[in-house]
């Protein structure tokens, strides 16, 4: 239970960060603002250096965690694709200009596979003995 919270809470933090980032992101950044989330660029330095790879680390390391433990292989690279897409924007790749596109779709990903954690949980591993 612990880590299907722990997941949550990194994906909503990524998206929180960025929103907070309207000059980053222009599409978040609109979003943002028809949320009524503007004073939220106020803390734009904090939450796109220190918060969003925050966020996205600790999904990534969440969702490696589960991986692992549920052994289930497909879902566990789905799970891990978005925050590594996020990771990989925010740091090796940000002087592209095709990055801010991979930066929505890991964002995007992100929430769908929580959703699908939601909806359809992965089944415990049988143990046969």
């Amino acid at each position: 239970m612990m880590n299907k919270i722990l997941d949550k809470v990194g994906s909503g933090g990524v998206w929180l960060a960025a929103l907070s980032c309207t000059a980053c992101f222009p599409a978040l950044g609109s979003l943002a603002s028809a949320l009524g989330l503007s004073f939220l660029s106020h803390f734009e330095g904090i939450a796109v250096n220190t918060l969003l790879p925050l966020f996205a680390a600790l999904a990534l390391l969440v969702n490696s965690y589960n991986w692992y433990q549920h052994e289930h292989v497909v879902r566990g690279i789905s799970s891990v694709i978005g925050p590594i897409a996020v990771l990989l924007t925010l740091y090796p790749l940000w002087q592209y200009h095709w990055s801010t596109y991979l930066f929505y779709f890991g964002i995007t990903w992100m929430v769908f596979m929580s959703l699908l954690d939601v909806v359809k949980p992965v089944k415990e591993p049988v143990c046969k003995v």
